[in-house]
């Protein structure tokens, strides 16, 4: 503390006193100690103050990520150091999350490109002038195929349930948080589900949702998010009425290994956080480059993976950041949009009925007085915006030669997502060293 103390000390009256000269409320404001409102509380070091003060850079890992680092957490920071907060967008390594879980595809590459695309991603760019060959296409639909058979066969082992590989494969593999929304997609999934049930006959592609994710043990409403979706999944897998047009999965004990068999496999990609919340992401990148396409907000790095493949190739949905800023400012009332949308007031319904859960009526109450009581992370807000987005999913689905081209655009576009160029960032503009 006595450290700390003393380097606030220089800080203050050296730095701060010096850009912002008899300002008080400002040395008040970026002080290192906070001072409590109520005396009789204690006083509190901001440890990312800290941070900031003693790094030589600090970066964020998106570009939306670190403006608003720049805008929204330490713009005081920023307009005393303007060049010490940077952008380095995360990346991900194509040895592994392409090369070596999707050998199939890194072959086709390597007989298409006959370069080394693995050290220089960018390379990836000359697929695209094969993206509207049906030849191509046909060897590209081939391996996803493939690779979703392989990924049913895990689904059968772990979860003993068989799915159809020329289903949609619909992922979301990521932590369990109410920000990234799994809460959401349940939602949907009900929804669906309630739509086959009113009319099994629906013109409607198979669907297998797959979820796979672990929350913090202390974390009573994520855990309470995963056994909704079990408990769902039991009803929907064996539920003859609906002539298997829906299959839900929640692939046990995630983990690295096992994102290796999935990932290959994904036709859709859920990156559905609330905008603003998500740092980067990367699983993003990695089903984008295995040929999945994403469903997402623009939040992380979705809006630059939006930027690459071209809105075109990407389902983008739900508030922008300025938006979720602006609807807190008015002021949210959940229970608004529940009441005045019959599908998802009938699937909370549903939800909170305990029908689901007959042997423990109330076992969904904490996720939904989260939704109803509170919904911090905008999911009704969002719902129907990323409804009409599946819908243009199954529309896209229907035209396979546009959905191909689609999927090959993604993996071809990949090429700024390397973790060779972010260390080359982090090289050039935080390091000071040459590569």
């Amino acid at each position: 503390m006595q450290l700390i103390y003393k380097i606030n000390y220089h800080f203050l009256h050296n730095e701060v006193e010096k850009h912002w000269p008899g300002d008080h409320q400002m040395k008040n404001r970026l002080s290192i100690i906070e001072e409590p409102n109520n005396p009789a509380e204690p006083q509190m070091v901001r440890m990312a103050y800290l941070s900031v003060i003693g790094s030589h850079k600090v970066n964020g890992v998106a570009a939306l990520h670190s403006s608003l680092v720049k805008q929204k957490l330490f713009p005081e920071f920023d307009e005393l150091w303007p060049d010490k907060i940077v952008n380095v967008t995360n990346g991900v390594t194509p040895r592994r999350w392409l090369a070596n879980c999707n050998p199939e595809l890194a072959e086709l590459i390597d007989s298409t490109l006959k370069s080394d695309w693995q050290s220089d991603l960018a390379r990836l760019g000359e697929l695209k002038i094969w993206a509207d060959d049906p030849e191509f296409q046909k060897k590209f639909a081939q391996i996803k195929r493939d690779n979703k058979m392989a990924l049913a066969s895990v689904i059968d082992e772990l979860c003993g349930v068989k799915v159809n590989p020329d289903a949609i494969f619909d992922v979301q593999i990521k932590r369990l948080h109410e920000y990234k929304r799994q809460q959401l997609n349940l939602l949907h999934i009900m929804a669906v589900y309630r739509r086959l049930l009113e009319d099994p006959d629906l013109d409607v592609p198979h669907r297998v949702f797959i979820f796979a994710a672990k929350a913090a043990p202390g974390y009573l409403v994520a855990k309470n998010i995963i056994y909704a979706i079990n408990r769902l999944a039991d009803r929907v897998n064996n539920d003859r009425r609906i002539i298997d047009k829906l299959k839900v999965i929640f692939l046990p004990n995630y983990r690295v290994s096992l994102a290796e068999k999935i990932i290959p496999a994904a036709d859709v990609s859920e990156q559905i956080s609330t905008a603003g919340f998500e740092a980067s992401g990367t699983g993003n990148m990695k089903l984008a480059l295995n040929g999945a396409l994403t469903i997402g907000t623009m939040d992380g790095a979705n809006v630059e993976i939006a930027e690459e493949v071209g809105e075109e190739n990407i389902f983008i949905f739900g508030k922008t950041v300025d938006e979720v800023s602006d609807l807190r400012q008015r002021g949210y009332n959940p229970r608004d949009i529940y009441q005045h949308n019959e599908e998802l007031k009938a699937v909370i319904d549903w939800l909170a009925s305990g029908d689901l859960s007959p042997d423990e009526p109330d076992a969904f109450r904490p996720l939904v007085e989260s939704l109803l009581d509170s919904d911090y992370f905008l999911t009704l807000a969002d719902y129907q915006s990323y409804s009409d987005a599946h819908d243009r999913i199954v529309k896209a689905w229907k035209a396979p030669s546009y959905w191909w081209r689609m999927a090959i655009i993604n993996t071809a576009s990949m090429g700024k997502f390397s973790s060779d160029r972010s260390i080359a960032d982090y090289c050039k503009t935080i390091w000071n060293i040459g590569l």
